[in-house]
């Protein structure tokens, strides 16, 4: 096994997809029929998480989870949310590498997988189209990681919470 491990670090850094699933769907349209005779300008909201889990050596399943919300006023039209995943082949990259692949280079992945399903079933619901904006994964994590930074520094002066 050890040969395995030094043979890939020699190899240097590898990516695989190995699959690219929907975890989780749900849609909801509380206020059908009423909202349809309204007239369509909602504000939408868009709520979105991403996680990553070590299945086995080298193997995570990362996680994007969107949700988004149409109101007309105070009335839902619709609440969509979805868990797009993807098992992901991962091994040679630094720590920090490691992270930025979990939780950008993934995301970006799966992203228009769970636009497309966001799209679909939003049409299928009798609304009109929805097509989520790009997002800028990469902004997101350097965004997390700026905001993980005081905290770290925070724990080395010797200051703990409980």
């Amino acid at each position: 096994m050890s040969e395995n491990n030094a043979a890939a670090e020699q190899q240097g850094p590898n990516f695989a997809i190995q699959r690219i699933y929907t975890k989780d769907l749900s849609f909801e349209a509380p206020n059908t029929p009423a909202v349809f005779t309204e007239k369509w300008e909602p504000q939408t909201s868009v709520d979105l998480n991403s996680a990553a889990n070590l299945i086995s050596e080298g193997v995570y399943e990362v996680e994007l989870s969107i949700t988004v919300t149409a109101k007309l006023g105070e009335k839902t039209a619709y609440l969509i949310e979805v868990k797009q995943a993807g098992i992901f082949g991962i091994s040679g990259f630094s720590e920090s590498d490691l992270g930025a692949m979990l939780h950008s280079y993934c995301p970006n992945i799966l992203f228009p997988y769970v636009r497309e399903v966001i799209t679909d079933v939003v049409t299928k619901g009798s609304f009109p189209q929805m097509l989520l904006a790009p997002i800028n994964f990469d902004a997101l994590y350097a965004q997390h990681l700026q905001q993980q930074q005081p905290q770290a520094e925070g724990g080395q002066d010797g200051a703990t919470s409980h």
